[in-house]
């Protein structure tokens, strides 16, 4: 199994910028993809982006799109996402997800851990 525990979320400005990290523990960290989804009140959780393996591709959604970055560490078991130009529309609680293969996927039901979240919240 792994764990993961998200950090870095919090109260931040429209067009201000937030770095989030989702440290890994457990099964060799460089053995899954990793994806980054978001949940705001009344909604389904969504995707937001993704990172292969060992980092060789990345995935985003359309809405963050040249705005927001996922990295990997896999010496440090740590995944980022580098959120620029935030929006009030990207208000939402941010997760951290691990899936067992080579490259990551959109959907949330292939993803077999999760972390607990991390608030972010945009102000106006």
């Amino acid at each position: 199994q792994v764990q993961l525990v998200e950090s870095g979320g919090g109260l931040v400005q429209a067009g201000g910028s937030l770095r989030l990290s989702c440290a890994a523990s457990g099964r060799p960290f460089s053995s899954y993809a990793m994806g980054w989804f978001r949940q705001a009140p009344g909604k389904e959780r969504e995707f937001v982006a993704a990172i292969s393996w060992r980092g060789q591709s990345t995935d985003y959604a359309l809405s963050v799109k040249g705005r927001f970055t996922i990295s990997r560490d896999n010496a440090k078991n740590t995944v980022y996402l580098q959120m620029n130009s935030l929006k009030a529309e990207d208000t939402a609680v941010y997760y951290c997800a691990a899936d067992a293969v080579q490259y990551a996927s959109r959907s949330v039901t292939s993803y077999d851990y999760w972390g607990q979240g991390t608030q972010v919240t945009v102000s106006s």
